[in-house]
């Protein structure tokens, strides 16, 4: 059985703050939280870094707008995906 330091984040707490964390966004004590956690879970690196390519990669295109029927598609697909 594997015990948790009571500030310890876990894996599924990081993909939450993945975004607010490659924005710089989190308050000091949740990125010193995030940054600890990355030193032990070879899971989470691997994703932060997978996260940081997807942003890189993505800056570069153009945004060319969805049609209504394609943006109404998408959010069908994904509807309760995000609860």
């Amino acid at each position: 059985m594997t015990r948790r330091v009571p500030h310890e984040l876990t894996c599924t707490e990081m993909v939450r703050l993945v975004t607010e964390f490659l924005e710089d966004a989190l308050p000091l004590e949740d990125r010193t939280r995030f940054e600890q956690h990355l030193v032990y879970c070879k899971g989470c690196a691997a994703y932060v870094r997978q996260m940081r390519k997807t942003v890189e990669a993505s800056s570069g295109l153009e945004d060319t707008g969805l049609s209504a029927e394609a943006e109404d598609e998408l959010l069908r697909a994904f509807k309760g995906f995000c609860k």
